[in-house]
């Protein structure tokens, strides 16, 4: 026996499932409509990529807003406080947050950095017996290269470099060309951080009279109510997804933390807290981790079996993690199709880095909410959500009706 939420959520999936059909029936687009529709995509992404600098912070904004917007709820409602005074108790506990995660990973960070010679010397020593495959990789390549500049005609010399061999800076020049990069990238980060804190402050404490606005100039009730219920889902969606990740997130960071106190590891708070925020970002974020944390223990531990617990037991907490307890917490309330997830997250880690990686998800989430309540985009509504569970749940409940009537 299903719960009513279940109930409910497979009675609007299947609604939304006719809905679909019923649109890409009637739909017909002619080629002059697809390719301006192409460019217009090209041009949006064109924007979003050269005006970076500026949209993202907003965009973060909108994000954090959302995040925020039930402990605005409580102070404004419940405690009676002035809107804008909290929204600025909110954004100094965010200010709060951030340093204190900035304190906890800046001085042992540093530390880590400032011994990456010695690190590098002990990770060699353990991978020495990779040396035989790595120089038969080079001698293949070598091989490959003399081949290519037969067949070419250049002769026996080549005139591409080795591929494993890159060159890189070292010495005082590299140190001080990685000083500059890091200040740069300090000062862009700072910048961008200082806007998305001033948006985040107006959004908190006007955003409500921006959207009675809004709605306001919305010429039928129907338009007015599809405003409202897309702006309710995307409020209450996206804020329920960013506070459980959240959570679980600090209860992973907490688990690898122990683990790393445990093996021995030191600074086992950075290793933490590195998990923390790594795990916002789906699949690759975990990835980098369990790499990080086989770097670290190379070189704190004297054996590679050793050296190999610390990223199993990340692994096996992730797994946990995204086998069981998100799929389990977030069931019914947050689905979207796999492949396109995987497919946001690669789109904005190009156009946005490791920001666009944070904000793929939510703003995959956003898009759904929006075709779902915008009838022309139904159709890729339905393809952007996730698989469907449970024994009522059939995707092919109307295709009888469709079959009827191609007959």
């Amino acid at each position: 026996m299903l719960a009513p939420e279940s109930e409910e959520a497979d009675s609007f999936e299947t609604r939304q499932q006719q809905r679909a059909i019923e649109v890409v029936r009637r739909s017909r687009f002619s080629a002059q409509t697809i390719c301006l529709l192409i460019l217009t995509v090209l041009a949006v992404f064109y924007t979003l990529y050269f005006a970076a600098a500026i949209i993202l912070p907003i965009v973060l904004a909108l994000v954090a807003n959302l995040l925020l917007s039930a402990p605005m709820r409580l102070l404004h409602a419940r405690l009676r406080l002035p809107k804008t005074l909290a929204a600025l108790i909110l954004i100094l506990c965010l200010f709060g947050v951030i340093g204190a995660i900035g304190t906890a990973i800046s001085v042992p960070a540093a530390g880590w950095i400032s011994r990456a010679p010695q690190t590098m010397a002990a990770i060699q020593a353990h991978m020495a017996v990779l040396h035989g495959p790595l120089r038969m990789i080079q001698a293949a390549n070598e091989r490959i290269d003399s081949f290519l500049a037969v067949v070419s005609g250049r002769g026996g010399s080549s005139g591409h470099a080795s591929l494993l061999a890159p060159s890189a800076p070292s010495g005082e020049g590299g140190l001080g060309l990685f000083g500059s990069s890091v200040l740069l990238g300090t000062r862009a980060f700072v910048g961008q951080l200082f806007t998305m804190m001033l948006m985040l402050f107006f959004l908190l404490a006007q955003g409500d009279s921006l959207l009675r606005r809004f709605v306001e100039i919305m010429p039928t009730f129907a338009d007015k109510r599809r405003a409202v219920q897309i702006a309710y889902q995307i409020e209450r969606n996206v804020s329920l997804y960013l506070t459980t990740i959240t959570i679980i997130n600090v209860l992973v960071g907490l688990a690898n933390m122990l683990q790393c106190w445990v093996f021995g590891l030191p600074n086992p708070l950075l290793w933490g807290v590195l998990a923390f925020l790594l795990n916002y970002i789906p699949i690759i974020g975990p990835l980098t981790g369990i790499v990080i944390y086989f770097v670290v223990s190379l070189f704190v531990f004297p054996s590679m079996l050793q050296a190999l617990l610390p990223p199993m037991v990340y692994l096996c907490i992730h797994l946990m993690e995204g086998e069981t307890i998100t799929p389990m917490v977030l069931a019914r309330r947050f689905t979207l199709n796999p492949v396109l997830v995987m497919g946001s997250l690669m789109f904005w880690d190009w156009l946005w880095g490791v920001w666009g990686a944070f904000l793929s998800v939510p703003m995959l989430a956003v898009f759904k909410i929006i075709c779902d309540h915008v009838e022309v985009l139904t159709p890729i509504g339905h393809i952007v959500g996730g698989p469907t569970r449970g024994p009522k749940s059939r995707p092919a409940a109307a295709l009888p009706e469709t079959s009827h009537e191609a007959d």
